[in-house]
C-alpha cells in the first residue's frame, strides 16, 4: 500500500482478531517508529512491545480511555524522556508506526495520551521518563471503512497564500 493509500484509508481499530502479529511484522512497525525523523536528531522515544496476556490484561485495566488492550495480541508502549521535542517527536514516531501497521493489514489505535504514569511500575519504566501513549496492534475483527472519514471539506481546512483564500 503507498503512503496516501494509507493514510487516505487508516481508521482507529479497536476489536482484534485472536491471531498473533508475526516478528517480521513487528520489527517493521518498530522500526518505522525509529527511523522517524526527529528535532535536533534527539530520538527522545523508548518503544516496549508486550505480547504477554497477563501484561496486556494490566495495561487495559491501566488505561481507562483504551481497555480494549487487553484483548489485543500486541502493544506498544511509547515513552518518552522529558526533552523539548519529545511529544512531538514521539507523536511523529507514532504515526508512522500505525501507518507501517496499516499497510501491513495490522490494526491499531492512540490510547491515553498522559494519565498512563502507573503504566511506568508495571513495566519498569525509569521515573525520569513519561508515558505518552499505548499502541494496541492487531488483525481487525471485522473490515473497517477503508477510507469512509468525516472530514470537513478541504477547502474548510486549506488556505491558498493567505488565510482566508480558499484551497480549491
Amino acid at each position: 500500500m503507498d503512503v496516501f493509500e494509507a493514510i487516505r484509508t487508516l481508521l482507529a481499530v479497536r476489536r482484534y482478531q485472536d491471531k498473533p502479529v508475526p516478528d517480521a511484522v513487528v520489527r517493521r512497525i518498530v522500526e518505522a517508529g525509529r527511523l522517524t525523523g526527529s528535532g535536533m536528531n534527539g530520538q527522545p522515544w523508548h518503544f516496549i512491545v508486550i505480547r504477554d496476556g497477563e501484561t496486556l490484561r494490566g495495561l487495559g485495566a491501566l488505561a481507562s480511555s483504551g481497555p480494549y488492550v487487553a484483548q489485543a495480541p500486541l502493544a506498544i508502549v511509547v515513552a518518552t524522556d522529558k526533552t523539548r521535542f519529545a511529544v512531538s517527536d514521539a507523536s511523529r514516531a507514532i504515526q508512522s508506526m500505525l501507518l507501517t501497521a496499516w499497510a501491513d493489514g495490522v490494526g491499531s489505535n492512540w490510547v491515553g495520551f498522559g494519565g498512563l504514569e502507573e503504566v511506568k511500575a508495571l513495566l519498569n519504566i525509569p521515573v525520569e521518563l513519561d508515558v505518552l501513549a499505548i499502541l494496541p496492534l492487531g488483525y481487525p475483527i471485522e473490515a473497517v471503512g477503508r477510507g469512509k472519514k468525516g472530514r470537513k471539506p478541504l477547502g474548510t481546512v486549506a488556505r491558498r497564500e493567505r488565510f482566508g483564500r480558499p484551497f480549491e
